[in-house]
């Protein structure tokens, strides 16, 4: 598949590293940061709409290193040293999910979150919070994603405040600051 063919460069992915303040402090190979004793780094997610108002949900591949086969927001990633958050989200909709996105926007710039797998794996990360609007067809990665769905925002929020268990953490921590009446989103373009 063309698409994929800037999904695996010759160079490792290097993630940002971060001191407590969010300042940069270095970088390190994606492969190898995400461990038991993760250091803070820079994240990002995006909620993916579509014209009728819907979400996209994706279920994370069953070989991800962490908190495989649990179903989360659209998609993540890590900025690059140089890149701008926004950049990434363009970047990892086309490696993720074979899509392009427009109206991308801040929603939670300030989300922050520490999260332990069963395995034992941290995530650690400043991540900021964006949504979007898909512009095109999917075409999911299968390495990165085994389902997506398109779901209303209030079943999406009954759904994880009755089963949080079978959803990322990140995406459990976001919703409710996203949708703090239950339905009603803070930010949609």
């Amino acid at each position: 598949m063309a698409r994929h063919l800037d999904e695996h460069p010759a160079d490792p992915e290097l993630v940002v590293l971060l001191a407590e303040d969010g300042k940069p402090i270095g970088t390190q190979d994606k492969a190898s940061v995400h461990t038991e004793a993760t250091p803070l780094h820079f994240a990002f997610s995006t909620h993916v709409f579509n014209d009728a108002g819907q979400i996209l949900v994706t279920r994370r591949a069953l070989t991800k290193k962490a908190w495989p086969g649990v179903w989360t927001n659209s998609f993540c990633g890590h900025p690059g040293p140089g890149e701008t958050p926004e950049e990434a989200v363009v970047r990892r909709a086309r490696q993720e999910l074979g899509m392009t996105v427009r109206s991308i926007t801040p929603a939670l710039p300030d989300f922050r979150y520490r999260a332990v797998d069963a395995s034992g794996i941290v995530e650690n990360e400043i991540c900021p919070v964006f949504t979007a609007v898909i512009d095109g067809p999917i075409d999911p990665s299968p390495e990165e994603v085994m389902d997506v769905q398109w779901v209303e925002p209030g079943c999406l929020v009954n759904a994880v405040e009755a089963t949080p268990w079978a959803f990322s953490p990140w995406l459990t921590l976001q919703l409710p600051l996203l949708y703090p009446s239950g339905n009603q989103l803070i930010t949609v373009s």
